[in-house]
């Protein structure tokens, strides 16, 4: 039987500095998975983070620039006919919904009890909730009757309604429109199936509803905030006699 032939020095040592080289990338690369998933773990996961805050910043700039000036003509001398600061707001609300498209800046979510001040985008489907909360197209703008509607994500993409669940009642939310400023109070906060639609149907009174998947880490369910309209502040053009 012959024996097999050595293998050269040189290329044993080769060898060994090629499995150090990948041994040293592989433990790198567990310990950057490991870095993310505690961050992930602690408060949201750290990249689609990133990604949402410069979103926001860009959504923020966007929201500041829209004002009377997108108005038509006709539409201006509409809203001078109107003398509640009610009605103006009403009246910019169906402006707002007609011309908005999926993934636009519609408002701004404040909450001092779970520190959120985001700008919310039009629309729900997954790409459209990577920039922000989004607004349920199929429920009302504030300042239109009935349920406003918002989702947003727990543990990505900044992970905006991450504390919802510590949300109690008579907490305030604040919803800040190009064209008013509601307040809502909290009422109470539910979990449902994901399948649940009543908890964005209409109701006979204005209402906020904030959704997101529970628990953490998981889609299984959904958390829902309900909060009533408490008060109402008119902005921009719907402040009686001023911007239009």
């Amino acid at each position: 039987m012959t024996a097999e032939p050595p293998v050269p020095e040189r290329h044993t040592g080769v060898m060994r500095r090629v499995l150090r080289a990948v041994s040293t990338v592989l433990i790198a690369a567990g310990a950057l998975l490991i870095l993310d998933a505690g961050a992930t773990v602690a408060w949201q996961e750290p990249v689609s983070a990133v990604y949402a805050k410069i979103t926001q910043d860009r959504l923020g700039s966007e929201l500041d620039r829209i004002s009377v000036a997108d108005l038509s003509a006709a539409q201006r001398d509409a809203l001078r006919t109107l003398r509640t600061e009610q009605r103006r707001m009403a009246f910019l609300a169906r402006a707002l919904r007609r011309d908005v498209q999926e993934g636009d800046p519609v408002g701004r979510i404040r909450s001092k009890r779970i520190g959120i001040d985001y700008v919310v985008v039009e629309g729900t489907d997954p790409a459209t909730l990577r920039k922000g909360p989004g607004h349920y197209t199929q429920t009302s703008l504030p300042g239109l009757s009935g349920t406003v509607a918002i989702a947003g994500h727990r543990t990505t993409y900044a992970a905006p309604f991450r504390e919802l669940d510590t949300l109690r009642p008579r907490d305030r939310i604040t919803v800040e429109m190009p064209y008013g400023t509601f307040t809502y109070a909290v009422q109470r906060t539910k979990i449902v199936s994901p399948k649940a639609l009543w908890v964005i149907r209409r109701q006979s009174y204005d209402r906020l509803v904030l959704t997101a998947c529970h628990p953490l880490y998981s889609a299984a369910r959904r958390i829902v905030v309900f909060a009533r309209l408490v008060g109402s502040t008119p902005r921009g053009a719907a402040v009686v006699d001023g911007g239009a």
